[in-house]
């Protein structure tokens, strides 16, 4: 019986794995952290597949190279390779991508493909993560049912650039479009939110939403300045 290994830290990807791999063949087994992936489990587990649907270290060499490890980027690869894929594409103006399955290689991102499924990117960054974990399991199902051989990505490659959370800071003279966006793209799970710093504060802003006027709404935390290590 085939064997196969989970590594995700998001809750909706861990959800995702609860709710699909029973249905699935083969044994299946979930990590949830680094210290779980460790040669000597490997050696033990043995699996046919290693799948990463949102891992946030970089896996050794002596893995990718001696287990089959697939990653999912969402972007149309080669195009968007890189770190923040869901917000560079928001702020460029993207509002379909496509979500990837990669073989993981020593080259960020550059990997052969398995396979792609469209994504819409409208909501909030939470619901878009949400709605693409699904996805994970149909792509991993086709590649596991029809044992997919990965071919080399076509086209021109561009890059993303990671965002820092100093990032997340509002610009200024956004327009209403450009500023729920701006918000709704960092409103999700382990991101740092849109925030502006007021008197000693920041004022961290959630769940925009926008009307047909052109008038937006949003939930607006105070957080102390000082927590984030800028003493005023």
């Amino acid at each position: 019986m085939a064997t196969y290994l989970v590594a995700t830290v998001k809750s909706w990807n861990i959800e995702a794995f609860q709710q699909h791999t029973a249905d699935l063949p083969g044994s299946w087994y979930l990590i949830t952290g680094p210290e779980q992936l460790t040669g000597d489990y490997l050696a033990q587990l043995q699996p046919d597949y290693i799948f990463f649907p949102h891992w946030s270290w970089k896996v050794p060499a002596e893995i990718t190279r001696n287990y089959p490890c697939v990653c999912f980027h969402m972007t149309d690869l080669p195009f968007g390779r890189g770190g923040s894929p869901l917000q560079n594409l928001i702020l460029a103006g993207f509002e379909q991508t496509q979500l990837t399955a990669l073989q993981m290689t020593d080259e960020l991102d550059a990997g052969p493909v398995y396979g792609k499924m469209p994504l819409t990117l409208d909501g909030t960054a939470q619901q878009i993560m949400r709605r693409a974990a699904p996805l994970v399991y149909q792509l991993i199902t086709q590649i596991i049912s029809k044992q997919l051989a990965p071919q080399p990505q076509q086209g021109n490659v561009t890059y993303f650039n990671r965002r820092t959370p100093a990032q997340s800071q509002l610009p200024a003279a956004l327009t209403a479009t450009q500023l729920y966006d701006f918000i709704r793209m960092l409103d999700g799970e382990g991101y740092p939110p849109a925030y502006i710093e007021h008197g000693g504060w920041r004022l961290e802003f959630s769940e925009a939403k926008a009307d047909n006027d052109g008038q937006l709404s949003a939930q607006v935390t105070f957080v102390p300045a000082l927590y984030h290590g800028e003493q005023k």
